[in-house]
């Protein structure tokens, strides 16, 4: 109590770069350690961020220093990684999804509550001034009563970035499983909890070719389909239809517009942190071709502190510290895990599936909320 709280890290990959550049500067945390079974990637992270312990996983936990463990290690294993750290005693912060399969992740959930430890999922993305200045905009009443959602991701795919992306194409991955989650948490913010889904699907290839680094030319093969369309329903009303692709040579990502009886709201891309807000209002005229269709558009202004990947395991440090929930919370991470998998099992049988976890009101961060600011 009373000093800022230390934090490891498991998996050093391409990801923990921007983990590592955020929780090395904001004051109520202090990160100890990296691990990873690369154990010389490690170290190269621990030098590059000032981190002053690093080696293999054992080493993040067993450290008595550490209290929250920062799992970024594949899907495939993030069940696995989470139950190990909770085994020692730790907290969770586990990049999305949760898991891969419903048992597994319930159990892992499970296996936390029963040892009084706190489980938070990725992506915190959502838990930026972007979409919190949208969800206060809307919980206002700035667009009358929310009615439906349109989101799009597309475009051609990881293979032309990433050094190794061939688990993005895996079991557990794709982009549903791998963007989904930003997608689905925004529209969970606020539309609630989802009542059930409807999906088609399709695999452009059955292979891919890494384009970049020393893997380039490589082939890997393709599991899942790569162009998931959806239909949404709400438990407490409204609906959302939504494209997830990397067939496109067209790029459109980062599309979230939701509409309500009195505007149409444009949120930021909830794979980033803030963004531009506006509200188109409907037309006071008809307006007749050729004269050009002008409708007033509203900017609002976001609130809050930009920040970066680690937001959500900073509000769970301080929630923990003050003896309240979190908003990022585990069973917040496992209904959009339950939506991703339902939404899988609807491709495959081509009707409604209903999701079958639900979760109660979301939480919010409050607009003076600042990550650079030493609160413990």
């Amino acid at each position: 109590m009373g000093a800022p709280v230390g934090v490891g890290i498991i998996g050093a990959g391409n990801i923990s770069d921007q983990y590592l550049r955020n929780l090395t500067a904001f004051p109520d945390v202090r990160v100890l350690a990296i691990g990873d079974l690369l154990e010389d990637r490690a170290r190269e992270q621990a030098a590059k961020y000032g981190v002053p312990r690093a080696g293999g996983v054992d080493l993040v936990l067993g450290d008595p220093d550490i209290e929250i463990v920062v799992n970024l290690t594949i899907p495939a294993v993030h069940v696995e990684v989470s139950e190990a750290i909770l085994a020692a005693g730790k907290h969770v912060w586990t990049e999305k999804p949760i898991g891969v399969d419903r048992a597994s992740s319930l159990r892992m959930l499970e296996k936390a509550d029963a040892a009084g430890l706190r489980v938070g999922v990725a992506p915190d993305t959502v838990l930026g001034p972007g979409v919190q200045t949208a969800k206060r905009a809307i919980a206002r009443g700035d667009i009358g009563r929310p009615l439906f959602a349109q989101t799009t991701f597309q475009w051609q795919g990881p293979e032309i970035f990433h050094p190794n992306p061939a688990f993005l194409y895996a079991v557990g991955g794709g982009p549903l499983l791998d963007m989904g989650p930003y997608y689905v948490s925004a529209l969970v913010h606020v539309f609630g909890p989802v009542a059930a889904v409807a999906a088609v699907g399709l695999r452009a290839t059955d292979s891919r070719v890494v384009q970049v680094g020393p893997l380039a030319g490589q082939e890997f093969p393709v599991e899942i389909p790569s162009t998931v369309s959806v239909l949404t329903q709400f438990e407490q009303g409204g609906q959302a239809s939504s494209l997830y692709s990397t067939d496109s040579p067209l790029l459109r990502q980062g599309i979230v517009e939701i509409t309500g009886t009195e505007g149409t709201l444009v949120i930021p891309d909830p794979n980033t942190f803030g963004g531009p807000i506006t509200i188109t209002r409907p037309l006071a005229e008809m307006i007749v071709p050729p004269a050009p269709v002008v409708q007033e558009i509203v900017e609002v202004e976001q609130e809050g502190v930009l920040a970066g990947r680690g937001l959500g395991l900073l509000d769970m440090v301080r929630s923990i510290r003050a003896g309240r929930p979190h908003v990022a919370t585990g069973r917040f991470g496992y209904h959009v895990l339950d939506t991703l998998l339902s939404i899988e099992e609807s491709v495959e049988s081509g009707a409604f599936v209903p999701v079958q976890s639900t979760i109660d009101a979301v939480g919010s961060i409050p607009a003076d909320f600042d990550p650079y600011a030493a609160t413990l």
